[in-house]
């Protein structure tokens, strides 16, 4: 998890709050201020900035209208924000799968360029290659396991919040985890050797938040 990614804490109440009130402007209003921010952070990854401010929005807009199928007992506040992001996000998979795949080509047009260079400059365009792989390896996942391992390494939910917004077992959510490690371990090694990039740091250790 990345220092951006280290949640501060909900505030006192916010963590399960009671959307029941009759004015919900307040706590939504804390909520948004809670949440809007890494929210829009992990959605910005994905999806890149502008389309991210839009789906934070409609984020909040869905969940004020559905605040009445929020049940505190069943799981976080973030995890709900989480789980209605993830299922605005899916409209756009199609996008984001074209965008990983594009970026994943920066992999074998860079390659050549590393040798030849001094070490700062090769340095940098490896770490655009692992990167470009990367994103190639996650391009090929099911959007369920690219959502478990995105979620978790990115947006920094624990596997149990992970599991409360797909709306799935918590045991669910670890295999799948354990799934795509392995997988991607087999099938992107490139991007588990030594310091690479965060991210790929982050895919490795996704399943380390168990």
């Amino acid at each position: 998890m990345t220092e951006d990614q280290q949640p501060a804490g909900p505030a006192p109440g916010l963590e399960r709050p009671d959307l029941g009130g009759e004015d919900p402007a307040p706590v939504f209003g804390r909520l948004f201020d809670a949440h809007a921010r890494p929210l829009h952070r992990y959605l910005a990854r994905r999806a890149g900035s502008e389309t991210a401010h839009d789906l934070v929005a409609e984020t909040f807009l869905v969940a004020l209208r559905r605040r009445d199928s929020y049940r505190p007992e069943s799981g976080t506040a973030r995890a709900w924000l989480y789980g209605i992001a993830t299922n605005l996000l899916r409209h756009h998979l199609r996008g984001e799968t074209r965008a990983l795949t594009a970026t994943a080509r920066l992999a074998h047009e860079h390659e050549s360029t590393v040798a030849g260079h001094d070490s700062r400059v090769a340095d940098q365009v490896d770490a655009q290659v692992r990167a470009a792989r990367l994103a190639g390896a996650l391009a090929q996942l099911a959007p369920a396991d690219r959502d478990t391992l995105l979620l978790v390494s990115w947006a920094g939910l624990e596997p149990a919040e992970a599991a409360e917004a797909l709306g799935v077992p918590p045991g669910t959510v670890r295999s799948r985890l354990h799934r795509v490690r392995r997988w991607l371990r087999a099938n992107a090694p490139q991007v588990h050797n030594g310091q690479s990039t965060r991210d790929s740091y982050d895919a490795e250790e996704a399943s380390d938040h168990e």
